[in-house]
Order: structure tokens, then sequence, then C-alpha cells
């Protein structure tokens, strides 16, 4: 069974920094591209970052450049989203997303809160 499993969520103030992880089960993890996406009350879902399977190439969403940086660990079957520099429009819903190789399935988790406010 696919477990993926956020962590490091809260609140935080402007200006300041968190470090999401998502634990991962259930797949082989190292063929998977790894990534987060994030989801504001009443907005779209938006992609943050996406990770290839050896990390080597990474996507960001225009709005989180040079602030957030993704990175993985296939050993330990993580992957994370440090995000500095946060400000209130970077309040949502934080989602860790798989996706498998060649069109195979895709996963999500359950969503992390991130709350940015003074």
């Amino acid at each position: 069974q696919v477990h993926l499993v956020e962590s490091g969520g809260g609140l935080v103030q402007p200006g300041g920094s968190l470090r999401l992880s998502c634990a991962a089960s259930g797949f082989t993890f190292s063929i998977y591209g790894m990534g987060w996406f994030r989801q504001a009350a009443g907005k779209e879902r938006e992609l943050v970052a996406l990770s290839s399977r050896a990390g080597g190439n990474i996507t960001y969403g225009d709005s989180v450049k040079g602030r957030f940086t993704i990175s993985r660990d296939n050993a330990k079957r993580t992957v994370d989203l440090q995000m500095v520099n946060l400000k209130p429009d970077d309040t949502a819903v934080y989602y860790c997303y798989a996706k498998g190789p060649y069109g195979g399935p895709r996963y999500w988790g359950q969503g992390a809160q991130v709350t940015v406010s003074s």
C-alpha cells in the first residue's frame, strides 16, 4: 500500500523558514519523480517543486524560485522542501507528490498546512 506522509508544517512569521519532509513507502521510490504542490483556500492546486528520479532535473514554480529548495534522498525514501523568506501568500496546504515513469501511477499525500502570518 502506498503512503506519502508529510511532516513539518505549521505557523511561521513572514520572513521565516520551514522545512517540510515527505516519507514514502509502498512503491519503488528511486524511479519516481517526486515533488510538492500546494493549494491555498479558494485557489487551484499549483506546482511548487518537482525533482527527477536522481534529482538532476528540478523545476520550481515561478512564485517560489530562489526561496524554496527541493531535495530527495533515495536511500531514505524521503523528499524535503526547504522554504525560506516565507510570505503570507505562501499560506496553503502543501502536498507531497509522486509521479511514476512512462505515464505510470501518480500518488498524493494527505497534505500539511503551512500558515505564514504575524
